[in-house]
């Protein structure tokens, strides 16, 4: 090892932004479904000592964007297969999107991996060691005025602990940030490739998704003090605990999923749910002849089995039928009473119906000029409650950004048809009556941690009807983890609809209590698990991992000016 290190680290220092892409690639392995977490953590490794080793800003700047695009372009494959569905544009459009999201989405890396060299090098600079130290020099001695990149200088130094630290807070802070920049696109925080560890509730009911991210952030900076160390064959006693603790970590990782004890049986007094996965594809969704055999899925599935009284939860955008009467004739297939009535048929008088559905914005003159994601509550005598309308709305899907110059343009939203989805108001809790209250977040609002619940009327469950069926391979497992950790953040059941997968129940403290696979037809008949009570989490948000990120900085300041 110690032979082929100058060799390794000529060559990082030669391509270090094509060893990045590369490693890049290599760390989105362990989101879903492969979740092959360790070789995310080994990715991380290598790119963080790439990072510590680069003489200036920009070029560390440009590291980072590098191997953003490697995990962005891997991890969010999916989005290339929504295209397949939208006639309006070309198939091979989805592949260059996905580069594209990718080059903005890289920024985040990049800065996260720009902060935690800037920080290292100005207190190094601060405390007089050198103008020009890099990370990887020691601050306690004298510096070279230039980096040191001969053939001979190890390819893992400079992951010192208060750069490891700096890099922890700062990928916190840069996750953190890239939830709500721009309306925020949160998906695959990089936290989510522990949930298959199953001790995540160690961790994210504390410092939440993103402050996980900064724990996987620094075990892998540790990783890098290991091969630093076996390396140089380093006999420093601190060097060996930190490798020693950071094993035993890791081992109680892999060790966990075999030793948690067994989920408690749910109590039998708990709120009864038909959980419906009709298995209708997209493209087959919105086909108007088809709607009467989409619906008999529907149906089929829903089909009382005794007479006890239960909540039946559907998918997003079940039906296509408008529930609300007062919109323009033309809109209707069947009137607003044919299309409860076909419902409320398949319910016990007792039943509760939550499905997504549409609702129309009309304007002074009645004329259609927006529409509402929306989940609908419908009783057995076929009335109307309460309704949630989905708030995080999918940029290009349910609504086009700049819509007079992209349509002019010939782009078009993913989702059917020419008119914008409006954003409702955010996180709210509807009132069930005898099945409890429920927390609703349609489809991938369920990702954007800290934002899924009002946290001024708790509920007992949270709703997230979804509709994955344009999500290709990777995205609907995708989408269940990040369940999972809300799941465990918020200490609340999850339950999902879907028409094509994965539907599931969760419970409070992550784990899938029963699903229904992808690409088939079922339900779920069950009880809704119990909730906790409100984790540290739930009570106070994101105020705990920039926190957790803002004390990690101060920490890798103070252990940098103490030469460490």
């Amino acid at each position: 090892m110690t032979a082929l290190s100058p060799r390794i680290a000529a060559f990082a220092d030669r391509w270090p932004k094509l060893i990045a892409l590369a490693l890049g690639a290599v760390s989105a392995t362990g989101f879903a479904p492969l979740n092959l977490w360790p070789l995310t953590l080994l990715a991380l490794a290598g790119w963080m000592a790439l990072v510590a080793r680069s003489p200036r800003g920009w070029r560390t700047f440009g590291i980072g964007w590098a191997f953003g695009v490697g995990h962005f372009v891997v991890g969010l494959n999916w989005i290339a297969t929504a295209f397949t569905y939208q006639a309006a544009m070309p198939a091979w459009l989805g592949w260059i999107a996905v580069v594209l999201l990718a080059l903005y989405l890289a920024v985040y890396p990049a800065l996260a991996a720009w902060g935690a060299w800037a920080v290292t090098k100005f207190v190094a600079a601060a405390k007089g060691v050198g103008r020009h130290v890099t990370p990887g020099t020691a601050a306690g001695g004298p510096a070279p005025t230039t980096p040191d990149k001969s053939p001979t200088a190890p390819v893992f130094a400079g992951a010192t602990l208060s750069f490891i630290l700096a890099f922890a807070a700062f990928w916190t802070l840069t996750e953190w940030l890239r939830s709500w920049v721009f309306t925020g696109f949160a998906w695959n925080p990089l936290g989510v490739t522990l949930v298959p560890t199953e001790v995540l509730a160690w961790f994210s009911v504390g410092i939440g998704t993103y402050g996980l991210a900064g724990v996987a952030i620094y075990l892998a900076g540790e990783l890098t003090q290991f091969a630093q160390a076996w390396c140089s064959k380093s006999s420093n006693i601190t060097t060996k605990m930190r490798i020693a603790t950071v094993v035993t970590v890791l081992v109680i990782f892999v060790a966990a999923p075999w030793v948690r004890p067994e989920a408690s049986e749910t109590a039998k007094d708990g709120i009864p749910i038909t959980v419906v996965q009709p298995n209708v594809g997209q493209q087959d969704k919105w086909v108007g002849a088809k709607a009467d055999a989409n619906f008999a899925k529907l149906a089929r599935l829903t089909a009382p089995k005794d007479d006890t009284p239960r909540l039946i939860l559907w998918p997003e955008a079940a039906v296509p039928d408008y529930l609300e009467a007062g919109y323009p004739l033309p809109y209707y297939d069947r009137s607003p009473a044919a299309a409860r009535a076909r419902l409320t048929a398949l319910m016990n008088p007792g039943d509760l119906m939550l499905l997504g559905a549409l609702k129309l914005e009309l304007d002074k003159t009645g004329d259609v000029v927006g529409a509402r994601n929306a989940v609908m509550t419908v009783h057995a005598d076929g009335t109307l409650g309460p309704r949630y309308d989905k708030a995080h709305l999918v940029p290009y899907g349910e609504y086009l950004p700049l819509r007079p110059v992209l349509s002019a343009i010939g782009l078009s939203r993913l989702a059917p048809g020419d008119i914008d989805f409006w954003p409702g108001p955010g996180a709210r809790t509807l009132d069930l009556g005898a099945f409890g209250r429920a927390g609703l977040q349609i489809c991938y609002e369920i990702i954007f941690s800290g934002q899924v619940v009002d946290r001024d009327h708790r509920p007992d469950f949270i709703f997230n009807p979804s509709n994955d069926a344009w999500f290709g391979g990777w995205g609907p497992p995708q989408h269940l983890a990040q369940a999972r950790l809300r799941a465990i953040e918020e200490g609340l059941p999850v339950i999902r609809a879907t028409p094509t997968g994965i539907s599931a129940v969760i419970d409070a403290d992550g784990r899938v209590r029963e699903s229904l696979p992808m690409h088939a037809a079922g339900r779920i008949d069950t009880i809704v698990p119990p909730a906790h009570a409100p984790t540290l989490f739930a009570r106070h948000g994101n105020m705990l991992p920039v926190g957790f990120a803002l004390l990690l900085l101060a920490a890798a300041i103070a252990f940098r000016r103490r030469g460490r």
